[in-house]
């Protein structure tokens, strides 16, 4: 488990273009055989991948010191990949591409596999402190709150499908989705927004071999960019903007992890106040 530490955006203003990558930004998550973890003191959230080959049991490792991975913890699970089992405590989910599992605190034996090791499932998590348990939930997107916002001509036409949130899947405050961009819009998340009662982590995928998203972060007056490709996955605090620009329409994963779950509780930036 690789581990990262909070930075503050003080010094955040001063990081050189590979200070910046290195600080937030995740790569190579997604390895045929193995379950990769990133272990992030924002809010204490692990981002993982797990592509199983040959089935995979997710173990605690020694960073979070539990004697199981979910002893103090809850998680969300999206698969991006081929189809696949999610087993949680004897129970096998059937996972297709883009379904979703919320996983309660508490769940002791969790495992991975592929229906087909040629085509393998990749499972994309986010796992969070918790302080209750909930029920475990299989997520099927087309059974999830669904919204439709922007237009083509501001390049932001995109559907926002929001897996685990309050009403719809309970969870102590792992908070789930995903954006989908429609054919020639490239914007997300512009008008741009900060939430300082929580942190954010967003997967970008379904890109083409040489497309690029250009993600923005920073503070509001103090922005920067990273450049991300196909299944990179960036931090972003909660001081941070979290907006981005596609050489062509791409989709990704949010994940919110911290004070409260209210989807709509942003602080909003105005065009005029960006630099």
């Amino acid at each position: 488990m690789e581990v990262r530490t909070a930075s503050s955006p003080k010094d955040v203003k001063y990081y050189t273009t590979d200070r910046l990558r290195e600080e937030f930004l995740i790569q190579n998550l997604f390895v045929p055989g193995e379950v990769k973890t990133v272990y992030s003191h924002i809010d204490r959230i692990i981002i993982g991948g797990a592509v199983p080959v040959s089935p995979i049991t997710l173990t605690a490792g020694d960073e979070i010191r539990a004697e199981y991975f979910l002893l103090r913890r809850e998680m969300g699970i999206i698969n991006i990949g081929g189809k696949g089992t999610v087993t949680v405590d004897g129970t096998v989910y059937e996972m297709e591409y883009k379904d979703g599992l919320y996983i309660g605190m508490g769940s002791r034996n969790i495992s991975f596999a592929s229906s087909d090791d040629k085509n393998p499932a990749q499972f994309y998590f986010n796992s969070a402190p918790a302080h209750k348990t909930y029920p475990t939930v299989h997520i099927k997107p087309e059974n999830c709150v669904s919204v439709e916002l922007g237009s083509l001509e501001e390049s932001n036409h995109r559907i926002i499908t929001k897996y685990i949130l309050p009403g719809q899947v309970e969870s102590c405050q792992l908070v789930m989705g995903m954006t989908k961009l429609k054919p020639g819009s490239v914007w997300n998340t512009m008008p741009t927004h900060t939430h300082d009662r929580r942190m954010e982590v967003y997967l970008y995928f379904e890109m083409s071999k040489d497309a690029l998203v250009f993600h923005y972060m920073g503070e509001p007056t103090e922005t920067r960019h990273i450049v991300m490709r196909e299944k990179d996955v960036v931090i972003s605090p909660s001081w941070s903007i979290h907006s981005g620009s596609g050489t062509s329409a791409y989709t990704f994963i949010w994940g919110m992890v911290g004070e409260n779950q209210d989807f709509d509780d942003m602080d909003h930036v105005a065009m005029k106040d960006i630099k």
